[in-house]
Parts: C-alpha cells; sequence; structure tokens
C-alpha cells in the first residue's frame, strides 16, 4: 500500500509541462471570474450627463432644438441625434452637430410647428475614446400622451457583432506582445534564437495574428458603432465611412505599419538568422533594435491616440506615457513567452545563459517603466482612492495590479534561477585533471558554434527530411549521411523510416542532455508560471480598455443621482428593499409615479446598493395590479436611461384605489428576485 501511494504521488509530481500550464491558467481563470463577479464594467464611456429640455420634462411650448451634454468627447455622425413625434415621425433636421464648436456637446434643429404630445429623443455616439454610446429619453409639450415612437432593440455595440468585435481586440493585444517581446528578445538578447524555428513561428504567428484582427476590426467597426448586424459589415461604403473617423484612420495606419513590420521580419528571420559575421549581425542588430522600437511605438500609437488616454485631462501627456505603457508591457509579457518557447523548444544548448541574463536585465528596466507609466495612468483614470472599490474600472485595475504583483514575485524566482545557472556555468572544473565543462556560448562568441547549434534547429525534422531524399542520420549523430548503408539506397522507404527512428532516439537523447541540469529545468518552471500569470495580466488589460473610467463614472454617477433626487417631488412615492445573492445584489429602489392619479403616469424608478450608491441590473419589470376589480397584471414599458436609474413614459392605471406594484429585478441568467408593494392611486 505504501509503495502504490508513493508511486501515486511520484506521478502527481511528475506531471507534464502542458498540464501543469492548463491546471494552472484553469485556477487563473477561476479567481478572474470569482474578482470579476461583482465586479461587471460599465456599459458606457462618455456619459450623458444634461439635456435641454430635461427629461420627462413637460413643456408650454415646443423648443427650437435639443441639447445634449456629455462627460466627454464625442464623435457624431448625420444621424446621431433624432426626434420623433408621438407618431413616431422625424421632427429633427439638418443633421447632429457641436454646440458652439463644443465637442462635449450635440444638438439637432427641429421643425417648426411641432404639435403637443410626448417627444423621443434616441442618440447615439462614440466616445473620445472609440467606444459607442447610445439611449434615448423623452419629454412632452403641453401634457404627456402616448408614442408609438419604435427604437431599435440591438444598441450600438450589443450582438454578434460586439461579441466579434471584443474577440478582435483581445486577439489584437495578444499578437502585439507576441510580436514585440519575441521581436526585442531575439534582438537585444539572443541571436541564435533568430534561427530556432520554434520561436521564429511565434514571431511570425503574433504578426499574422495582428493583421487578421486589424482587417476584422476594420469590417466590423460600422456596425459596432451602429448597432448594426453582421451583413451590414460588407454593405458598400461601410469601409469607407469608417476609415473617415479617427479609429478608421488608426486601424489603416496599424496595418501600413505591419506590412513595414513584415519587411522587418524578413530581415530578422533570414538575413539576420544566417549571419556568420558577428561583427557584421552585431551591426545589424543595432540597426534592427532602432528601426523595431519605432514600429513597436508606432503601433502603440494606433491604440492611445483613440482610446482612454486620448481623452479626459492632459492627453498630451497621457497619449506618450500610454504607448511608453503598451511597449513596455509587451516586451516583458511577450519576451516572457518567447523565452519559455526557447526553453522548452530549442536543441542543442538552446537559450544560453548570457542570453538569460541580458533579457532579465531588459524585462527589469520594463517592468520598472510598466510600474511608472502605470501608476500615472491609474491616478488620470480614477480619480480617487475610493474608485478602487466604487468603480467597475477600479475593480478590474486592482486586480490587474495583484496579477502584475504575482507576476514580479515569479520575475525574481527566475532571476534567481539565471543567476545559479550562471554561477554553475562559471564554477571551475569539479576535480583536477577532468576535463573544463563548456561553458555557454554567448550569442556573438563563435558564429561557427552558432551556426551549429541552432541553423537547424528541429533535429527531427531535418533528419526526416533527409530520410525522405533516401540518406538517414545515425542514431549517434543525427543529421550525418550514411551512404554506405545498402539499405538506403535500395529501399528508399525503408531508409525514411531509420532516419526518423534514428532522428527520434537522437532528439530524445539531446533533450535529456539539456533538461538534466536542474537550474535550467526550474528556470522553465517558473517562466511557464509568469507566462499563465502574463495571459491574465493581457486579459485583464485589454478589458480595462473595454471599461468606462473611474472619472467619467463618477459622472455619470452624480448624474443619475440628480435624476433619482427629482423623484423626491413625485406625488407618490415608495422604496422597495431588495435582496439578490448578498451584498452585491442587494440594496433600494425609489419608485416614484406622477400625478399618482387614475388614468396616465410618468414611472420613475432609481435603484442603489446598500452604500447608497447607483447601481445596474441585468433587467427590471414592473407591472401593477388592482386586486378590487380584477385589473391587471399592467406591464410598464421601462427603460434604463442612465446608470441605476430607469423610467417608463405612458403608465396607465385606469381606476383609483389601492394597487399592488410588482418589482422584479434581475441581475443574472439564474439572480432574481420579485418584491410587492402597494400604492394608493387618487
Amino acid at each position: 500500500m505504501a509503495a502504490a501511494a508513493r508511486r501515486r504521488v511520484a506521478a502527481l509530481l511528475t506531471v507534464r509541462p502542458a498540464t501543469r500550464l492548463t491546471a494552472l491558467l484553469a485556477v487563473l481563470a477561476g479567481a478572474v471570474a470569482l474578482l470579476l463577479g461583482g465586479a461587471a464594467p460599465a456599459s458606457a464611456h462618455a456619459a450623458l450627463v444634461s439635456t435641454d429640455p430635461a427629461r420627462e420634462s413637460v413643456l408650454a411650448g415646443a423648443p427650437r432644438q435639443v441639447s445634449l451634454g456629455f462627460s466627454e468627447s464625442v464623435l457624431l455622425s448625420a444621424d446621431s441625434v433624432r426626434v420623433l413625434d408621438p407618431d413616431g415621425r422625424r421632427v429633427d433636421e439638418g443633421g447632429a452637430r457641436h454646440t458652439g464648436g463644443d465637442a462635449r456637446t450635440a444638438s439637432v434643429r427641429l421643425r417648426a410647428g411641432l404639435p403637443d404630445g410626448t417627444f423621443t429623443v434616441a442618440w447615439k455616439a462614440v466616445s473620445g475614446d472609440s467606444h459607442p454610446v447610445s439611449g434615448a429619453f423623452t419629454f412632452s409639450v403641453g401634457a404627456p400622451s402616448q408614442t408609438s415612437a419604435a427604437l431599435p432593440e440591438q444598441q450600438a455595440g450589443e450582438g454578434a457583432v460586439g461579441v466579434l468585435y471584443d474577440v478582435a481586440r483581445y486577439v489584437a493585444y495578444g499578437g502585439y506582445a507576441l510580436l514585440v517581446g519575441t521581436g526585442a528578445l531575439l534582438v537585444g538578447c539572443w541571436h541564435r534564437g533568430a534561427a530556432v524555428r520554434p520561436v521564429r513561428r511565434l514571431l511570425l504567428g503574433g504578426w499574422a495574428a495582428m493583421l487578421l484582427s486589424t482587417l476584422a476590426l476594420l469590417l466590423l467597426r460600422g456596425p459596432y458603432t451602429a448597432g448594426g448586424g453582421l451583413g451590414s459589415a460588407f454593405a458598400p461604403g461601410t469601409v469607407g465611412e469608417t476609415l473617415a473617423t479617427g479609429p478608421g484612420t488608426a486601424l489603416a495606419a496599424r496595418l501600413l505599419l505591419l506590412a513595414v513590420a513584415g519587411g522587418f521580419l524578413a530581415v530578422l528571420t533570414g538575413p539576420f538568422a544566417r549571419w556568420t559575421d558577428q561583427a557584421g549581425r552585431r551591426d545589424l542588430a543595432r540597426g534592427l533594435g532602432i528601426g523595431g522600437a519605432v514600429l513597436a511605438l508606432g503601433l502603440a500609437g494606433t491604440w492611445a491616440t483613440v482610446e482612454h488616454a486620448s481623452v479626459g485631462i492632459m492627453p498630451w501627456l497621457s497619449v506618450p506615457v500610454d504607448m511608453l505603457h503598451l511597449v513596455a508591457m509587451a516586451v516583458w509579457l511577450g519576451g516572457v513567452a518567447a523565452l519559455l518557447t526557447g526553453l522548452y523548444r530549442s536543441t542543442g544548448d538552446g537559450v544560453d545563459v548570457r542570453a538569460v541574463t541580458r533579457f532579465s536585465r531588459l524585462a527589469f528596466a520594463a517592468v520598472v517603466a510598466l510600474v511608472a507609466t502605470g501608476a500615472y495612468q491609474s491616478w488620470r483614470q480614477l480619480g480617487s482612492w475610493e474608485a478602487f472599490a466604487t468603480t467597475g474600472y477600479g475593480r478590474l485595475l486592482a486586480l490587474k495590479i495583484g496579477l502584475v504583483a504575482l507576476l514580479l514575485v515569479g520575475a525574481w524566482l527566475s532571476r534567481g534561477r539565471t543567476a545559479r545557472m550562471r554561477a554553475a556555468a562559471d564554477a571551475p572544473p569539479a576535480a583536477a585533471g577532468s576535463p573544463e565543462p563548456a561553458r555557454p556560448e554567448d550569442a556573438d562568441a563563435s558564429a561557427g558554434a552558432d551556426a551549429d547549434a541552432d541553423a537547424a534547429p528541429d533535429t527531427a525534422e531535418a533528419a526526416g527530411d533527409a530520410g525522405a531524399a533516401g540518406n538517414g542520420a545515425d542514431a549517434g549523430d543525427a543529421g550525418r549521411v550514411r551512404t554506405e548503408d545498402p539499405v538506403r539506397t535500395e529501399d528508399p522507404v525503408r531508409a525514411a523510416q531509420l532516419a526518423r527512428q534514428r532522428a527520434a532516439v537522437a532528439a530524445a537523447r539531446v533533450r535529456r542532455e539539456r533538461d538534466s541540469d536542474p537550474h535550467r529545468a526550474g528556470l522553465r518552471r517558473s517562466v511557464l508560471a509568469e507566462v499563465a500569470v502574463a495571459a491574465a495580466v493581457l486579459a485583464v488589460t485589454t478589458l480595462l480598455t473595454g471599461t468606462q473610467p473611474g472619472r467619467a463614472e463618477a459622472e455619470s454617477t452624480a448624474s443619475a443621482a440628480d435624476a433619482s433626487a427629482a423623484l423626491a417631488d413625485f406625488p407618490v412615492t415608495t422604496t422597495v428593499v431588495h435582496d439578490l445573492c448578498g451584498p452585491t445584489g442587494s440594496g433600494t429602489a425609489l419608485v416614484g409615479l406622477d400625478p399618482g392619479r387614475a388614468g396616465g403616469n410618468r414611472l420613475g424608478v432609481s435603484l442603489k446598493d446598500l452604500n447608497g450608491r447607483p447601481m445596474d441590473v441585468e433587467e427590471l419589470k414592473i407591472s401593477f395590479t388592482l386586486p378590487s376589480k380584477d385589473v391587471g397584471p399592467l406591464t410598464a414599458d421601462v427603460r434604463r436611461v442612465g446608470l441605476g436609474y430607469w423610467t417608463a413614459d405612458r403608465v396607465q392605471l385606469p381606476y383609483a384605489g389601492e394597487w399592488e406594484m410588482d418589482v422584479t429585478l434581475r441581475t443574472s441568467e439564474i439572480d432574481q428576485v420579485t418584491v410587492m408593494r402597494k400604492l394608493r392611486i387618487q
């Protein structure tokens, strides 16, 4: 029994690296899901903070125009603001425009001679940080009335288009990290790695991922901002309209930079990888380093100039800071992924100690830049310490800081193992007269050794190719042709089989020799853990780019608080206390009816959490029943008009009496609660 137990423990301790990586990623995914369970990001970026006429207001006469004010600059199209009369006909003219040249406003003129009744204002725009926002509100002239205005069921940024657009954004960030990080490792730290086939594949894979995702973003941008379906992505003129906008121009610039990067990669994986003159390769590496740095900054600029950094306070400083932040992130995270690939997949001496040491210094500089630029951007986007706990952006940022701290611990462990590897390599011979151990070759030390070690990085593939041609490799010397073997010359199929077998034996021997170093094995394990955490960091970073910053959310919250304060003046109000799966789903709903009499009423609902802050739910339903006359349930057509604020234009309660109001709130697919309150209607 004891022996069986020991064997099971040993089996657990010898789990394959791929299995360990899968398990670690699963644990990290679970932790991220747990931490984000109550931190759903806001759906808007530029918040609507004011309207003229005011929401739900009743005017004595028709206004000349409708004006909207936002928390940050917005991009407008001709139909960004549509005003519909009670019959659903458009009454705006001239197209939307900024008021007084202020990019934070939008206004549209109205036709003369408008009838009395309830008008619906439907608006959509693109935030200065490239994310679409939309909404609707009503006002009335003379007196409220019924309205047949139809609004689109799918808002901008939702549906299948929104999902595909978000996936393309994730792929673009991941491709950028692999492209820049792998290039930095090869040019600055490990020249011989340019000849290692798996590392080259990683480099080219990052470039291809960026190229394909950018093309997808360019096609999807139009329907993403307009709320259209997938079919509209291929409609004539859609891409042209996208290219006329700032985000479209940035995507086009990214494609041009990727075309230039293609030439950069051709040199890096071609002449640079095959160069035998070390002095010439060092000179070429300097040129590639300068050109690569310019390309990396340029690609980072295609994000920084159109997203969060480009709006808000001090954009003249935040844009270059954000570019440096992205480059530092890519050098560190992408470089770690490339280093892991080299440690696991390269043959011969693999990644030598001095290359790892150089990358350790480069990664340390990237971390310093990452922390400094991240601290500035955090202050700029959050605005207060409280925003860490009170906003979705703050909670995501806190999660990212925790993951980066964990990544720093892994980097520190890797640096320690690198130091031990170098100490072991520099140690004197174990005993007098014994042969001196071979020191790890530097990338620039010996052209001949470099070519022999990495010119054919995949031993099995190289020998397999030779066998297919009728020649094979000896088990002791893979790659050397033995033309004197009669079997090889008489039976090419048999020769190919023998070549593959001997190549597999040779490759296994090389891996055993490579993996026999405990320091190198420990370094691979620590770098593997770094890559797993780095993937989580990259995912959270992408989420942050699509989440409303804390400052903008605070302004939106203040606007919602002003709207909910107006409910106190409604003739009939009641407070509903709800509890949905713990503190994050618990709070109150203040419901008001105006005028609180039989007939048509306006309905307003203000949702707040246990701390008195506005909160959102996935769905809100309200219905009214009058048991004494067996009337109901009558459903109110409520809609969200701001953070934690919902309204219904026309709620018909035909009789006076004591009505029962059912308030249903849903926060997820399975979390829902219904609360009943009684209201006296005159």
